[in-house]
């Protein structure tokens, strides 16, 4: 009887979302099967997220990242999450310290490594949200309308998608406000 319940019981543990780990890649890095690998040409990759009718998002992560793990086990993977930023963003991988070409937005070409120093990216997770159209003679960080260093709460992680995509950061209300209310509007009274 113990062990069948045992059994059972991992068996459940399986199940729970999140519960599973992440596939690592060659890199070392998470993968998503929805991310997006391109010729990481900001100014493209910006362009067809458009034309795909969504916005692109560039997530630097590194190798054994326990906030990147966390992003991939819990964040990304409950279905809610998931499943709005795969329908509503492009989202394309670099790694901090690897050395694929990357071409910004003012047409220097970088390798991965020296574009997160460029763009003063020193953490990971570190997610910039980019405008729905490309600007010329800009770096990526500087034509960012949004960055996200780290892999904060559920509601937290989803509201700054949410903000994004609703282009929260053309009007008044700054994320933390828009957060709150989106929090007080389902009830809750926790800041996750």
């Amino acid at each position: 009887m113990f062990k069948r319940l045992a059994f059972l019981a991992g068996l459940a543990l399986l199940a729970a979302p999140g519960a599973l780990a992440a596939e690592i890649g060659d890199d070392g890095l998470h993968k998503e099967e929805w991310f997006a690998v391109t010729f990481k040409d900001v100014g493209d990759d910006i362009e067809a997220a458009r034309d795909e009718g969504k916005r692109l998002a560039i997530v630097f992560e590194q190798r054994g990242c326990i906030y990147c793990k966390k992003m991939h086990e819990e964040l990304l993977a409950d279905p809610v999450i998931r499943d709005y930023v795969r329908d509503h963003f492009k989202v394309v991988q670099y790694n901090l310290f690897g050395d694929e070409e990357v071409i910004d937005l003012d047409g220097e070409t970088l390798s991965e490594k020296t574009a997160a120093r460029r763009w003063g990216v020193v953490f990971t997770p570190t997610i910039l949200f980019m405008p729905d159209a490309a600007p010329a003679a800009e770096t990526a960080s500087q034509a960012a309308v949004a960055t996200m260093p780290g892999a904060f709460g559920k509601k937290t992680f989803l509201h700054m998608f949410e903000w994004v995509f609703e282009k929260g950061y053309d009007t008044d209300e700054h994320f933390q406000k828009y957060h709150a209310r989106k929090l007080a509007e389902a009830g809750d009274t926790g800041a996750e």
